[in-house]
């Protein structure tokens, strides 16, 4: 995993050097893994933390595109910026996705940030090219006792739930496959492709535990949408749901 201690290029180059990742077996040409582990009613957000200029993390994308395809998660990729500076700037970054980041580092008392990292439900953090890890991490960190999520005429209606103060999230991603050739850094010459790219992240207000209506952002033609219910910043997620 590639660690950044926000110091100087120097320093996270080094620590982005010095890293190793584990491989991922490799699959037959069309097929696809759709195996499942958590409950489609109550589907698991799985979170990766990523950057094309680190070379750790090509390994870590293939294991969460694959997830794409299952209907028990929902796998957002975020392009951090901590890297941009290390010969490639990443064409998806953004810098609220890497003080979101952050924010669960802070959380968990964490005094680093790293990729590829992969954050299950807002609590556990599992290096994202581990696919067993993964899987097990989904498993265990399926919530059945968040409220219910449903979208309606331009608004979405958060149920009422256990007394909390939690922020509402509206994730827009792209589903498509979106192939980004590296032209300098660690991976020039490699194509990294992506699926579920988060392309915009808006708090839409806190649910306090009793049923809430929030208005929806206007979404960008071609994007998909998901809603989170978090605890706090950097907190557990206590409900998704696409919509």
């Amino acid at each position: 995993m590639r660690s950044l201690l926000a110091l100087t290029s120097a320093l996270a180059l080094a620590a982005c050097s010095g890293a190793t990742a584990n491989p991922v077996a490799p699959q037959a040409k069309g097929q696809t893994q759709v195996a499942q582990a958590g409950d489609p009613a109550h589907p698991v957000v799985v979170e990766l933390y990523q950057s094309q200029g680190c070379s750790s993390c090509p390994p870590a994308d293939k294991v969460v595109n694959r997830l794409a395809d299952r209907n028990d998660v929902i796998p957002l990729s975020f392009a951090v910026t901590y890297w941009d500076d290390l010969g490639w700037k990443d064409t998806f970054a953004n810098p609220s996705y890497t003080a979101r980041q952050w924010d669960y580092a802070h959380s968990a008392g964490r005094p680093v940030v790293a990729t590829p990292q992969v954050i299950v439900n807002g609590h556990d953090a599992v290096l994202g090219s581990r696919e067993g890890e993964l899987n097990a991490a989904i498993a265990r960190n399926v919530r059945k006792d968040g409220p219910a999520i449903k979208a309606e005429g331009g608004k979405v209606e958060i149920g009422a739930g256990n007394a909390a103060k939690a922020t509402v999230w509206v994730v827009r991603y792209d589903p498509r496959t979106l192939d980004v050739a590296v032209r300098g850094g660690e991976n020039e010459g490699v194509t990294i492709p992506h699926r579920n790219i988060v392309k915009q992240l808006v708090n839409v207000g806190t649910w306090t535990g009793k049923a809430q209506s929030f208005a929806l952002p206007a979404a960008p033609a071609g994007l998909k949408t998901a809603v989170l219910v978090q605890n706090g910043k950097g907190g557990p997620i206590l409900s998704a749901a696409k919509i």
